[in-house]
């Protein structure tokens, strides 16, 4: 009975981050504003090959729709992990991830920004 009698320690608080590293709330809070604000399209990944497979897909499509959009490209693991991605090239339309973890062809992105707007 005498782990009932022992007084509690006290307790470390710990971060409260999705990783488990230690990010600071602030870089978190910047990761999230981020996903609200600035292109309606971005391309999610590390700047490898797929990644910019993805990205040159996405521009040739918006091309063909005639859509004057921005592409936002980013590599930020903290801001990828905000938007719950694991799997690397990811596409993000009007912040949703429509794909992630294969490279889009060009008429497969077409098809997605057609159905999305």
């Amino acid at each position: 009975m005498a782990l009932f009698g022992r007084r509690k320690e006290k307790e470390e608080v710990k971060s409260s981050c999705c990783c488990g590293a230690g990010c600071d709330c602030e870089s978190m809070k910047q990761a999230e504003s981020a996903k609200s604000e600035g292109a309606s399209v971005k391309v999610l990944g590390s700047g490898c090959a797929k990644c910019n497979a993805l990205e040159a897909a996405v521009k040739e499509a918006l091309a063909q729709l005639g859509m004057d959009t921005t592409i936002d490209h980013v590599t930020d693991f903290a801001k990828i992990a905000s938007y719950g991605v694991m799997s690397t090239p990811a596409l993000v339309v009007d912040g949703k991830v429509v794909s992630y973890g294969k490279v889009l062809k060009t008429d497969e992105v077409v098809a997605i920004l057609k159905k999305i707007r």
